[in-house]
C-alpha cells in the first residue's frame, strides 16, 4: 500500500472523483456539482494505491478564519479495502504532511459511523452531533505536534 499526494485534474484526480462518487454521494444521491469541483484547485488532494488501483482518497483545506488549520474532507475508501487499515495509513499520510507544511491541527466532519475510527486516531469532538447532507456529524479536530 503506497499513500502520496496527487495532483489536481489529473488521471489520479479523476480517478478519486469516481472513488468518492461511489462511497460517499451514490448512496445519499448527491451529485458532484463542476462549480465546487474547481474549488478544490487549491486543496492538496491524497490517494492510496493497491498496486496501481487507487483505493482511498482524501481532501486536506486550508481553513482561511483559521490559521495553522486544515481540514480533512471527503475521505473515501474502497468498500473491499475498508478496515483493512487504508484510512488509518492516509490520516497518518496526512497529519504528517500537515506538520511539515507548518500547520498545527487538522479537524473534520465525520459521519456518526466514522467517529469510533477518529477516536481511535486521538481526534476529539467538538461540540454536538449536527446534519450535514441530511446525516448525523461531528466535528472533530486533532492538535498535531511530531
Amino acid at each position: 500500500m503506497k499513500v502520496k499526494q496527487i495532483n489536481f485534474e489529473s488521471r489520479e484526480y479523476f480517478q478519486t472523483l469516481g472513488l468518492r462518487y461511489d462511497v460517499l454521494r451514490r448512496p445519499l444521491h448527491i451529485h458532484f456539482n463542476l462549480n465546487d469541483l474547481k474549488t478544490e484547485s487549491s486543496d492538496i488532494h491524497i490517494a492510496a494505491f493497491f498496486n496501481t488501483q487507487i483505493v482511498g482518497c482524501l481532501i486536506l483545506s486550508e481553513i482561511s478564519d483559521k490559521p495553522f488549520f486544515y481540514k480533512m474532507r471527503q475521505v473515501a475508501v474502497h468498500t473491499d479495502f475498508q478496515r483493512k487499515g487504508v484510512g488509518q495509513l492516509m490520516v497518518e499520510f496526512c497529519e504528517k504532511l500537515t506538520v511539515d507544511k507548518g500547520m498545527k491541527s487538522i479537524e473534520l466532519h465525520a459521519r456518526e459511523t466514522a467517529v469510533p475510527f477518529y477516536l481511535s486516531m486521538e481526534y476529539i469532538i467538538v461540540g454536538n452531533p449536527f446534519l450535514e447532507v441530511n446525516i448525523p456529524h461531528f466535528k472533530m479536530t486533532k492538535e498535531l505536534d511530531f
